[in-house]
């Protein structure tokens, strides 16, 4: 509110301001609250397609979360690793809703009134590059501008605080076990049907934001193409998320055992601190490269290859539970 008192701003933009406070705060509890919130937003707000993209995300990273206390993960990882491999899921998590959940609120309540208080995102520290994109969509309704805008800002979001941020790049981002992100899905995200198949995309050199700025953009184009969006929004809506991987696996054609927790019986509330946002830039040149459309994925069903990468990376943890272990130095 002290940005606020300095614009001088009447009595309602401040009523306006503690509503969209108090409400992010609100649902930026966990894994499972932003997902719920982000696919309750879309169904009332369609036009805004990051949302639908950003629900189905967010379910990955509640997964990934979950395998971290699974049936495999701790046979191959400290609790001190998993530990901080949550906390990297969970800040990201974090951080990129504090930052767009009050875009989608201030959204919410422009369209109902019929009038722009995009403005006003400048007291959540929200960029000046975002906050012009809601402006413009306000007035032309390019729906996929606007997906592909969200997504290059929430990926610079997050690139400063956690991707670079020295202790997480150390020991998560620079570290052998980073190198096996085909086992731990850091860079793949699967989106699942009712019919038990999964499709996805997935990407290397995931520290870079220019390569998680064209995922996100072959995630969208997956997830909204006419052929493949009634699948997946059907499994949005008719299944609940719980972090557990059997969200999807219970719709495979054969019986698949439950391997990983729900989430909200296996982690505590985690309680977050953000200084100011740092504003970020970017150049037109580079701003038109980031906007362009993609190609879509080539190859998309991925059904196949997650139940081989699964076997893999079974068979690897029994093979290691073999080995002789050295003994821990500390």
């Amino acid at each position: 509110m002290k940005e606020a008192e300095k614009m001088g701003i009447t009595l309602f933009e401040k009523q306006i301001i503690e509503y969209v406070e108090k409400k992010t705060e609100q649902l930026n509890i966990d894994n499972i609250s932003r997902t719920q919130a982000y696919a309750t937003f879309y169904d009332c707000h369609p036009e805004i397609k990051w949302a639908f993209l950003a629900s189905m995300v967010s379910r990955n990273a509640g997964w990934n979360m979950c395998d971290l206390s699974g049936k495999w993960m701790p046979k191959v990882l400290s609790h001190q690793t998993r530990d901080l491999l949550f906390l990297t899921y969970e800040r990201a998590n974090w951080l990129i809703f504090q930052d767009a959940f009050p875009q989608l609120l201030m959204y919410a309540l422009s369209k109902k009134r019929k009038t722009s208080y995009f403005y006003l995102l400048s007291n959540f520290h929200v960029s000046s590059f975002i906050i012009e994109k809601w402006e413009l969509f306000f007035r032309n309704k390019k729906e996929l501008e606007l997906m592909h805008a969200l997504i290059i800002n929430e990926q610079h979001v997050i690139q400063t605080p956690v991707i670079e941020q020295p202790f997480y790049k150390e020991k998560v981002f620079q570290s052998f076990l980073f190198f096996l992100q085909d086992s731990f899905h850091f860079s793949s995200v699967l989106f699942p049907t009712m019919e038990g198949e999964l499709y996805g995309c997935s990407v290397h050199d995931f520290t870079k934001v220019a390569k998680r700025i064209e995922l996100g953009k072959r995630l969208g184009a997956l997830l909204f193409h006419p052929k493949y969006y009634p699948l997946f929004y059907a499994f949005s809506t008719k299944t609940d998320h719980t972090g557990s991987r059997h969200d999807y696996e219970q719709y495979f054609s054969y019986d698949k055992k439950r391997e990983t927790p729900f989430l909200r019986m296996t982690y505590p509330i985690v309680s977050h601190h953000e200084e100011k946002r740092a504003e970020w830039f970017l150049t037109k040149r580079k701003e038109a490269k980031f906007m362009k459309k993609v190609a879509f994925p080539k190859k998309i069903n991925v059904t196949k290859w997650y139940q081989k990468k699964q076997k893999q990376f079974h068979f690897f943890v029994e093979v290691k539970k073999l080995m002789p272990q050295k003994k821990a130095s500390s």
